[in-house]
């Protein structure tokens, strides 16, 4: 069986794994299904991965868009959770520093606040011991003139001092790609679009799933030793398929994120600030635009499709104001936009930003392993349970040993740069291959950036691409980079381009309104797409641009 990760051979991955039987199954293909995926066959398990909709689909490409150690979960004595999640973020950065970057956080303190002067500065304190941060990126207590000399736009009322820390930016979705990819690339078989629609038992266990591709409708049956049900959001519903939807169920609670463009709001430094109904709100700087979030508000409803409503956009633009009041934003300066679900262990009696972050991992009478609540920042060791837990039957149920974990020092995919010392130099190097090749150096810079250590695969084929993005009229970069997403990273629809492979849908939506036709049309020609689909998936794409902006 050979690994592949192209959109244009879906159709033979998925008849390959119905012929196949695998140490492990998983169900879900977010951030926490793409890191199983990994552990897993990384340590030699044969290993599959089937998602109901694209990778990282889900609130893998939903989130804040930070590895961070969840400092306000300190305020709830989450102490054990905050020094291993902490811990995790350097994990996170060493492995794939492309995806992953240092973000010094502002967090301003003010007379009526949340924050006091002395509990911000033990907190940030004893933050930075339990994460294990290096010294050069411990905390700094500011005064109140340092403070708005680093972010001019906030609120000078009141402002008391500030404390700087590092949190760590990232692209989610991306960040999932290339855990899958780094997976893929050690044997796992993964494959988007394919639901699981039940499961296979014999003598009452759980030996395999139904399923069917979402695409082209076709149905099979995919067998294996264990099942583990990664699937977010949608854990709750795979258990009652399995009869084991009883005690401990899921809490949805929706988080919504705004962003402008950095002329209109140009925030300069990245800002975690308390709101006056004491929540915690970041505002931060990227890619020439500035994003806004989160609000946290029990979801009941589909959680493939949340939706921003006006409650949620207001709250978030008076937060805005509130803190940043010169800058005056209005729903008519919001660029872009998104919603996610967080799938949280339900508590009772605790409102939504009152529940734990914290993961468990439930195990039914059938044999169904189910992983739930966490976080983005913790899916590596959230990985390594679970995978120790399934490695361990296998071995009580067959003989068969697995190998230890090996992901804590394990570059992902595209991570191969020298480590987080190296990737400066490395990236500098990279751009300069990319000018040589008659690249611009703001191409190549994305591209390097976008890409790591494979952005020599995209060079490799700038020199049989160049003349057909002419005729497709479309720039350079963006030929590359579909050609990449389909082939290399399983793309399937323009959706799957502009939201999880580039995130231009929300950082460069301008890019997308220009494009969209020329890249439909290319992927269509390279996915031989009938007009059905090519209407359908245009239609899509129209609906999600449509939902991200509020200007009329």
């Amino acid at each position: 069986m050979t690994a592949t990760f192209s959109a244009g051979k879906r159709t033979d991955v998925l008849h390959e794994m119905a012929n196949a039987h695998f140490d492990i199954l998983i169900i879900g293909g977010g951030i926490t299904g793409a890191g199983i995926a990994l552990d897993a066959a990384s340590r030699g398990l044969k290993t599959a991965l089937v998602e109901m909709q694209d990778f990282a689909a889900g609130t893998s490409s939903r989130s804040t868009k930070l590895i961070h150690g969840g400092l306000r979960y300190l305020k709830q004595f989450e102490v054990k959770m905050v020094a291993e999640v902490g811990r995790e973020r350097a994990v996170v950065y060493e492995n794939g520093p492309h995806v992953t970057t240092p973000e010094p956080m502002l967090l301003p303190i003010y007379k009526t606040g949340t924050f006091g002067r002395l509990s911000t500065s033990i907190g940030l304190m004893v933050y930075d011991r339990l994460a294990g941060v290096k010294y050069s990126e411990r905390r700094r207590m500011l005064n109140a003139r340092a403070v708005s000399d680093m972010e001019p736009l906030l609120r000078r009322q009141e402002l008391l001092s500030g404390g700087l820390y590092v949190e760590y930016r990232t692209d989610d979705a991306r960040l999932t790609i290339e855990v899958m990819k780094e997976a893929v690339s050690r044997g796992a078989q993964a494959i988007n679009y394919v639901k699981a629609d039940g499961f296979i038992k014999k003598d009452g266990k759980v030996v395999g799933i139904q399923a069917t591709d979402q695409l082209d409708g076709r149905t099979c049956m995919l067998h294996a030793d264990k099942v583990i049900n990664a699937s977010g959001p949608w854990v709750d519903r795979l258990r009652e398929l399995d009869g084991s939807r009883q005690g401990k169920t899921l809490q949805l609670t929706k988080g919504i994120h705004l962003v402008f463009d950095g002329k209109r709001f140009p925030l300069r430094q990245a800002v975690y600030f308390d709101t006056p109904d004491g929540r915690m709100v970041f505002a931060v700087p990227r890619d020439g635009k500035t994003y806004v979030g989160t609000t946290d508000t029990v979801y009941k409803d589909d959680p493939a499709h949340p939706l921003i409503d006006d409650s949620d956009r207001e709250y978030v633009l008076e937060a805005i104001r509130n803190m940043f009041p010169d800058v005056r934003v209005t729903a008519e300066d919001v660029e872009s936009a998104w919603a996610g679900v967080r799938p949280l262990i339900h508590e009772e009696g605790k409102g939504p930003s009152e529940i734990s972050r914290k993961d468990e991992v439930w195990v039914s009478r059938s044999g169904l392993i189910t992983i739930a609540g966490g976080k983005l920042t913790g899916y590596r060791k959230m990985a390594e349970m679970v995978v120790d837990l399934a490695a361990r039957q296998l071995e009580e149920e067959t003989g068969r040993s697995a190998g230890p974990c090996i992901t804590k020092r394990l570059p992902i995919s595209g991570g191969d740069v020298g480590g987080s010392a190296g990737y400066a130099v490395y990236a500098e190097r990279k751009i300069k291959d990319g000018v040589a090749l008659g690249l611009e150096r703001a191409v190549a810079e994305r591209l390097v950036r976008t890409y790591g250590s494979n952005v020599d695969r995209l060079y490799a084929r700038l020199s049989g691409l160049r003349g057909r993005s002419e005729v497709h009229g479309m720039p350079i970069e963006l030929f590359l980079m579909a050609s990449y997403a389909m082939e290399e990273e399983m793309a399937a629809t323009p959706a799957d381009f502009w939201v999880r492979r580039t995130g231009a849908l929300f950082f460069r939506i301008g890019e997308v309104r220009q494009w969209k036709g020329a890249v439909a049309a290319y992927m269509s020609q390279v996915l031989h797409w009938t007009e059905e689909q090519a209407s359908h998936y245009g239609e899509e794409l129209d609906r999600l641009l449509s939902e991200v902006s509020f200007r009329r």
